[in-house]
């Protein structure tokens, strides 16, 4: 790893200055001014674009831009890279700055295909041993109240978990005449619903139970197969949709459900946990609440209540507003990045790892291939015992006051 002067801020550059690029820029920005963290600056924000990212930079608070993220890479004064690239990209970009030893923070899904996840996770473990950090950009993992329902799962709260239902729903193509984007094709995306939407499902249900899937059966559709290109129809070639029933390693079984085309719904993840001594409600939608249901107090005290997540002893919330006040999405990327620069200093390894990233892929894959063969059962490859110690890590560094 290339070696930093203990007075040097952490140097950051980005990859991408589009959706995911202005919603990781606010984060940097804002992050210092909330959270004690170690000095960084936001040196380089890159495209391919000169004059979209020059504009871009000059919105964002990015001090210099480049075209060329080989070039940036390279440079002595960067420590961290952001990408927030399209999938296709991953891979290479990951890999090549992981290699010339900078920390990697990457957004989800970790690939476009399984054997470009292994490879990346086999250069993070690489790269890992000379203490540089790598992480996968699962941002709901950063919302208060599901960081909340982690531990009141990991306390015991709900007893044994029975079942899980996750569905996490979008309509932003339920008109067929939405125009085409590299979103709907394959070798641009991987897939569709599926890697995008599906990818953070499937990462809280494994987050919130400390738990591994073992088997998986689904189904993908494509609802609209063409859409209006520039220079006519083309060919849509990944899902609209997907469905799948999970079974976890520890019995308990997670219906996954998500699309893009469910018309009226804008952008809602929901999720039921049942135990036998208790139940948890989240919605994304209304992502300051929790419900909860204490199924050991008497039948007729019960009843699922609303926990407003926002005093200052839940999780994150000591280094933000008063009580009441409640936070948004953006926020999520906030703690994100403060639990990223937050390992760095301390030479830890951040989560979700590249390992957890990889045991999410594994499962996309897996519906895939369930899918091709008309709902079959398919086997999922077992997690190692580092990866599922990732997914049990978060409980124990949430912090429950500001940093």
């Amino acid at each position: 790893m290339p070696s930093r002067r203990d007075d040097q801020p952490l140097g950051v550059a980005m990859v991408g200055y589009a959706f995911m690029g202005k919603a990781h820029s606010n984060a940097w920005r804002n992050v210092g001014s909330y959270f004690d963290v170690p000095a960084f600056e936001q040196k380089v924000l890159v495209g391919r674009d000169a004059a979209g990212v020059k504009e871009a930079a000059a919105k964002y608070g990015w001090a210099e831009t480049a075209t060329d993220w080989r070039t940036v890479i390279e440079r002595d004064d960067i420590h961290i890279v952001d990408i927030c690239a399209p999938g296709w990209l991953h891979a290479e970009i990951a890999t090549a700055a992981l290699e010339a030893g900078k920390h990697v923070l990457l957004e989800k899904p970790l690939a476009n295909t399984l054997a470009e996840a292994e490879s990346m996770t086999a250069a993070a473990q690489a790269a890992r041993a000379h203490g540089v950090q790598s992480m996968v950009g699962f941002n709901y993992r950063r919302v208060p109240a599901l960081a909340l329902a982690k531990e009141l799962i990991a306390e015991g709260r709900l007893g044994v978990i029975r079942h899980v239902r996750a569905a996490y729903l979008q309509d932003w193509l339920a008109d067929e005449t939405a125009p085409m984007t590299w979103r709907l094709k394959k070798e641009s995306a991987g897939s569709g619903a599926l890697g995008d939407i599906a990818s953070h499902a499937i990462d809280q249900v494994m987050f919130l139970l400390g738990d591994s899937v073992r088997e998986v059966s689904g189904r993908t559709h494509t609802f609209t197969t063409s859409r209006p290109g520039a220079a006519g129809p083309e060919e849509v070639t990944v899902d609209d949709a997907a469905w799948a029933t999970l079974s976890l390693a520890s019995g308990a079984i997670a219906s996954v459900e998500v699309s893009r085309v469910a018309t009226g719904q804008k952008n809602s993840l929901k999720l039921e946990i049942y135990g036998d001594k208790g139940a948890i409600l989240f919605d994304l939608e209304n992502l300051n609440e929790l419900g909860f249901l204490d199924a050991t107090a008497p039948v007729r005290e019960q009843g699922f209540r609303r926990i407003l997540v926002n005093e200052p002893e839940h999780p994150y919330l000591e280094a933000w507003w008063p009580q009441g006040h409640i936070i948004g999405w953006e926020h999520t990327f906030t703690h994100e990045i403060r639990d990223f620069l937050l390992a760095i200093d301390g030479g830890t390894q951040p989560s979700p790892s590249f390992e957890d990233g990889l045991a999410v892929q594994r499962v996309l894959a897996a519906i895939e291939e369930s899918s091709a063969a008309k709902g079959s059962i398919i086997n999922v490859a077992p997690a190692t015992t580092e990866t599922a110690s990732n997914y049990t890590a978060l409980s124990e560094t949430v912090p429950t006051e500001g940093a």
